[in-house]
């Protein structure tokens, strides 16, 4: 059973964990794990521990598997890791529900989000999810001390009033 609450301070050492084995797969191919590894558990580390209130978990049989954040609390997730060995269980899909409602409650219409392009498995998920593809950089990532294509995503959550003129419209 997939159970989505808020993080806690006490959490924050085993979702570094998760964060660091789901950024490992994430990121074949595209940096080096043994150089990298240790930079990404320390931003794991620091983004969690001054942040964790921003943070929602979900549990898989009471057990931690993913996490999910807004860092800047506005329309962008930052955020969605899932343990590896938990994926295609729902809980990435109940973690996104979970931030999209804030992203809403918010007051913002739609979400948005970014992944590398070679993320074929992140970019698929999110597409299945009614993301679609919104933007396409190159740019340097300072994570992984190199140039990293990023794909932007975005999918509209409110749908627009249509515009009307007097009572009933047109």
């Amino acid at each position: 059973m997939i159970t989505v609450r808020n993080a806690r301070e006490a959490d924050v050492p085993v979702l570094v964990e998760i964060g660091v084995r789901a950024w490992e797969q994430a990121v074949v191919g595209v940096a080096d794990l043994q150089v990298r590894r240790d930079h990404a558990r320390n931003a794991f580390q620091q983004f969690l521990t001054s942040r964790w209130l921003r943070v929602t978990v979900a549990e898989f049989d009471a057990q931690l598997a993913g996490w999910a954040a807004r860092e800047g609390l506005d329309d962008e997730i930052s955020d969605l890791w899932v343990e590896p060995s938990q994926q295609k269980k729902g809980l990435g899909s109940a973690l996104l529900a979970a931030m999209e409602a804030e992203v809403v409650a918010a007051g913002f219409e739609a979400a948005r989000l970014q992944t590398h392009a070679r993320n074929v498995a992140a970019v698929g998920f999110f597409q299945k999810q009614g993301y679609a593809v919104n933007w396409l950089s190159v740019d340097y990532s300072q994570r992984l001390d190199r140039n990293i294509e990023s794909v932007g995503l975005r999918r509209q959550l409110v749908e627009d009033e249509p515009v009307a003129y007097g009572p009933g419209g047109f």
